[in-house]
């Protein structure tokens, strides 16, 4: 300890710039990351089939249910991106779906679906999972869009536009229509 005094009485600059120097250091070091690596985005669905989507989750980030041919009123909080899209950039799509939503039920005198019927009435319900690519974004991502598609198909956009906009880039899922029959791909 003795020598450590002598040192710093003898050269008290050394003390302050070596501080100064470790001060610069870890502030570099801190600084390394100026921005984030991951963004998040609020998580929205659009429903093109004559089902009801459940519920269902993009890389584990839940979404609203989501009625027969309708969505974009319900967004929930987050999905995460990278900052910098890649082409090998995809996403893992869950999704429980009723395909008779406005199957008939049997309800008590209150009007309360019977837990009987409701048991009955789940047992027609399926689960999916889809893995699909995520489209090029630019830095800005406003929202994960789902697009529940006929013939269990799903399509994820990143855009900022809502359907009404003239630049919403996927106006052709809207113009799906249902069919009979699926082809097997």
């Amino acid at each position: 300890m003795s020598d450590f005094l002598s040192i710093s009485e003898t050269f008290p600059g050394l003390l302050r710039g070596l501080r100064f120097s470790l001060c610069v250091i870890f502030l570099g070091l801190c600084g390394c990351r100026s921005r984030p690596e991951m963004v998040s985005a609020s998580v929205t669905g659009y429903n093109h089939t004559s089902a009801e989507i459940i519920r269902f989750s993009i890389n584990g980030a839940g979404g609203p249910r989501i009625p027969p041919n309708s969505g974009g009123g319900a967004e929930v909080c987050c999905g995460l991106l990278p900052v910098q899209w890649n082409p090998m950039l995809s996403a893992e799509i869950e999704w429980d779906k009723d395909p008779e939503p406005y199957g008939n039920v049997e309800r008590d005198l209150f009007g309360q679906i019977t837990k009987e019927s409701r048991i009955r009435h789940a047992l027609g319900y399926s689960h999916h999972t889809a893995k699909v690519g995520i489209p090029k974004y630019a830095e800005e991502v406003c929202a994960l869009q789902v697009h529940f598609l006929p013939c269990d198909r799903v399509r994820v956009s990143t855009t900022c536009f809502l359907p009404e906009h003239p630049s919403y880039p996927d106006k052709a899922y809207f113009e799906v229509k249902e069919t009979d029959k699926c082809s097997v791909s």
